[in-house]
This record gives C-alpha cells, structure tokens and sequence, in this order.
C-alpha cells in the first residue's frame, strides 16, 4: 500500500486517539489530529492529506460541515464524515458538501477502512477522468 495519509478531524481527544490507532493499524498515516474547522483548514493546506475523516460537530466557531466546504472548494481533498449525528437535517446539510462517505458512529473497523477506501479510489478516478478530458482539450 502506497503512504496514504488521513487527517483526523474531531473534538473529542479521547476518540481521535482510538481512530489514530485504528487508522494507523491499516497502514495509513495520521500527520495530524484537530478539534477545530479553523485548524482542519490549515492543517489540510500544510499536510495535504489523501483524505480526511471529518465529525460534524467541532469546537470553535466552524462546523464540520462548513470546514469540509472550505477545504473542498480550495483543496480537492475527499472528506469522509465520521460522526454521531444521522438526523435529516445535518446529513441534507452535509450532502451539499459532496461527502466521499458518511459514517455514524459507533462504526466498525471494517466499516471505516472499506470507506476510506472506496472514498480514496472514487476520488483517484475522478481525477484521472477530469486530466484525461483537459489533455483531451488541449
């Protein structure tokens, strides 16, 4: 498996470790763990990670779901929600992100890696197909 590295998203300190820890067994890197919207921005600009795994809830005065806006309109990195809200409200808000994925928790090993994976080859095809259609152009 090539060096892939997830930026972890989440208020909670204790819960970020454990998904660090279960990232990491998978063979996945971690070059950060945020609590805020504010620092998932910056850190995504200084560590450009494969992919990040982002709670809806965060400390501070940005959501997760405006922080994946953010960093989806400046940055192409696929966002995963990993969260404990499912209710009609935040998943519509969500949506308007275009989430790779949405994981509720408490979610299972297995759970989390086949997301994360199929949310990293859906983003390399699309990028494949959008650079195959601007040399297309050219």
């Amino acid at each position: 498996m090539e060096d892939v590295k997830i930026l972890v998203v989440e208020d909670e300190n204790i819960i970020g470790l454990n998904i660090k820890k279960k990232l990491k067994s998978f063979g996945y890197t971690v070059p950060a763990i945020v609590s805020t919207g504010e620092e998932a921005i910056k850190m995504a600009e200084i560590t450009f990670p494969d992919l990040i795994l982002m709670d809806v809830r965060l400390k501070g005065n940005m959501d997760g779901v405006e922080a994946a806006g953010e960093i989806r309109k400046n940055f192409d990195i696929p966002v995963v929600y990993l969260t404990a809200y499912s209710d009609d409200e935040v998943l519509e808000k969500a949506k308007k992100t275009e989430p790779y994925g949405y994981i509720v928790k408490p979610f299972k090993a297995n759970d989390l890696k086949s997301n994360i994976e199929m949310a990293l080859y859906r983003h390399k095809m699309e990028k494949g197909t959008h650079e195959s259609s601007c040399r297309n152009n050219v």
